[in-house]
């Protein structure tokens, strides 16, 4: 057995988004929990919002699924299909290939913290950011427009 020393998994704040999209999730902390414990198949997240803060722009993907579960908080999880509340307890998932974007926002006034978990298949997997432009590419480490430009980093 392998315990994960969670205090002792480095803290990333903010996003790679570029500006401006980076400025809803610039306040958003993950500890890459799946990364300390060796993972490689799948990534498993711990997430905290303070108040105000994006999980990260709404998206799907083509081929990674997610999960996440409220560990403790509120958060407004918005899709396609509107917005609803999630509690501590509360989960949602998120399959490969369906066109929904989705994100979480934390419009609480107390901060709310999520288990994420996703396949990964970086090699294939394409991200779509449908409310602003900008999609991931299989294989790439940088953010493009929808007309193929690379954001400058």
């Amino acid at each position: 057995m392998k315990k994960i020393d969670v205090d002792d998994v480095p803290l990333r704040r903010g996003s790679g988004y570029p500006s401006p999209f980076s400025d809803a999730c610039q306040n958003r902390e993950r500890r890459a929990l799946g990364d300390a414990g060796g993972l490689s198949q799948f990534g498993v997240n711990l997430l905290t919002l303070p108040p105000g803060a994006w999980s990260s722009q709404r998206h799907w993907h083509s081929h990674e699924d997610e999960f996440v579960w409220i560990l403790e908080g509120e958060l407004t999880l918005i899709t396609d299909a509107g917005e609803e509340i999630l509690r501590a307890g509360d989960c949602a998932a998120f399959k490969a290939g369906e066109a929904s974007g989705h994100h979480l926002v934390n419009r609480s006034d107390k901060p709310a913290r999520t288990l994420d978990v996703g396949t990964r298949d970086p090699d294939r997997d394409r991200t779509v950011y449908p409310d602003v432009d900008m999609v991931a590419e299989p294989g790439e480490s940088v953010f493009r427009r929808r007309d193929g430009t690379p954001y400058d980093r």
